[in-house]
C-alpha cells in the first residue's frame, strides 16, 4: 500500500466531510501549495496557516456549495494526480460553476512537499463576475 496515496486519498475525503483539520493532516510546514494563475486565488503558499487563510477560508466565505469532486486518483508513487471538477455557486453574483480541474500532489514519506492546480480558470471567473 503506497502511503503517499492514501494520504491524499485520506485528504479528499476529508475535503467531502469539510473537516479542514484532516484535510490539512499531510500539509507539512514546508509544503509548495499552489493555485493556478488566473484563479481567483491565484498564488503559491507556503505552510498549513497560509494555504488555509489563502484558499480554504476565502473559499468558504466567498462560495455557496463549494466543492470538488474526485473522479480519479492516480498513484505515481511520489507523484499523485487528482482528477475531477470543481462545483459552486459564487455568493455574490449567484453564478454556478462547473470547471475541470487536476491536482498534482508531490509526496514523500505521506506528508505533502508540493500540490499545484490546473484548472479552466476562465469559467472560474466568469462565476465571480
Amino acid at each position: 500500500m503506497n502511503t503517499n496515496y492514501e494520504a491524499i486519498k485520506a485528504h479528499y475525503a476529508a475535503s467531502d466531510r469539510k473537516d479542514v483539520e484532516a484535510m490539512m493532516a499531510p500539509i507539512a510546514r514546508q509544503t509548495v501549495w499552489t493555485e493556478m494563475a488566473g484563479f481567483p486565488y491565484a498564488g503559491t503558499y507556503i505552510d498549513p496557516e497560509a494555504i488555509i487563510a489563502g484558499v480554504f477560508k476565502r473559499i468558504g466565505e466567498e462560495w455557496d456549495d463549494y466543492a470538488f469532486s474526485l473522479e480519479r486518483l492516480v498513484d505515481g508513487g511520489s507523484t499523485i494526480v487528482g482528477i475531477g471538477t470543481y462545483s459552486g455557486a459564487y455568493k455574490r453574483t449567484g453564478k454556478a460553476m462547473h470547471a475541470r480541474v487536476i491536482h498534482v500532489w508531490d509526496t514523500n514519506d505521506g506528508k505533502v512537499v508540493r500540490f499545484e492546480q490546473f484548472t479552466d480558470t476562465e469559467l472560474v471567473v466568469e462565476a465571480t463576475s
